[in-house]
């Protein structure tokens, strides 16, 4: 009799784990899209509006755009299922697929032609710091620790062309926003700092810092863009759609909430760059 219990409890386990609504994976009615937090959130969710409306039409689902506090917050958030989708940055991207194996990045944002950016370091104009070498002993403005532009490659760029060590050669001010970087350089809070070139150069564009007071003294070199990303576990009819509602994106209204001009397909590959960035500076992922 025990013998004849334990296989139906095996046969109605098997037939729940075949049951296609398991195979096929998750296909939530409401979709949680969140922007990276690299600017003012209000001014982020009040930018992606086209984009919510885009892929509602779209994908025929709720779209929800989120914006949380922070780089963490937003990995903690995805890594967690509470986020089926999110526009990462590529440090914020490799920080959370070292957590969540699973999570799939399948575009990659486009511009002038190329699925690359830089980070641009500038100065205050009436400022200490005059080229990359005054930075020795001065503060020097970084965004949030996850950033890519505003931290990890910025940071590679000090010590391989000036051997400066964030360390010990000069001291790193973490400011959590690009804007907040430029603003405070311009202020002559800090002397220096380093941001994305994109963001820099939409913030000049719309008259946030004034250019006149600030000295672009260097780019690094490129940087894979930001990538798209989504929940591995979703259904796969639904991946494909989102894939496609994204690489298929062409009015510039709604691209505008990605600062780009299109987007180009991606894997996990594309960003093993900044993953031997990091070992280079030996830092620690997964301690950030």
């Amino acid at each position: 009799m025990k013998l004849h219990w334990l296989f139906v409890a095996c046969l109605s386990l098997l037939t729940l784990v075949c049951t296609p609504a398991f195979a096929e994976g998750k296909d939530p009615s409401r979709l949680r899209v969140a922007l990276l937090p690299d600017e003012n959130a209000s001014t982020l969710i009040q930018n992606a509006q086209p984009l919510k409306q885009y892929l509602e039409k779209t994908l025929g689902k709720r779209i929800e755009i989120v914006v949380t506090t922070d780089y963490s917050s937003m990995i903690e958030a995805m890594r967690f299922g509470r986020i089926e989708v999110a526009y990462f940055g590529p440090l914020s991207y490799v920080l959370a697929k070292s957590l969540a194996p699973g999570l799939e990045p399948f575009a990659v944002g486009v511009e002038d032609g190329t699925p690359t950016y830089h980070s641009v370091i500038i100065a205050n104009a009436a400022g200490p710091v005059k080229s990359l070498a005054d930075v020795r002993g001065q503060s020097f403005g970084y965004g949030d620790q996850a950033s890519t532009s505003s931290h990890l490659v910025p940071r590679a760029h000090l010590f391989n062309q000036v051997g400066l060590d964030g360390d010990k050669d000069y001291r790193p001010v973490h400011l959590g926003t690009h804007d907040a970087v430029a603003r405070a350089v311009q202020a002559g809070q800090i002397p220096a700092g380093a941001l994305s070139k994109p963001i820099y150069d939409m913030l000049v564009a719309r008259g946030t810092v004034d250019a006149s007071k600030l000295v672009e003294l260097e780019l690094t070199a490129p940087i894979p863009n930001y990538p798209i990303v989504m929940q591995g576990d979703l259904a796969p009819a639904l991946k494909q759609s989102i894939r496609d509602a994204f690489l298929n994106m062409s009015s510039p209204e709604v691209l505008a909430a990605f600062r780009v001009e299109g987007f180009a397909a991606t894997d996990d590959s594309a960003y093993d760059v900044l993953r031997d960035t990091a070992r280079i500076l030996n830092i620690n992922l997964g301690e950030m």
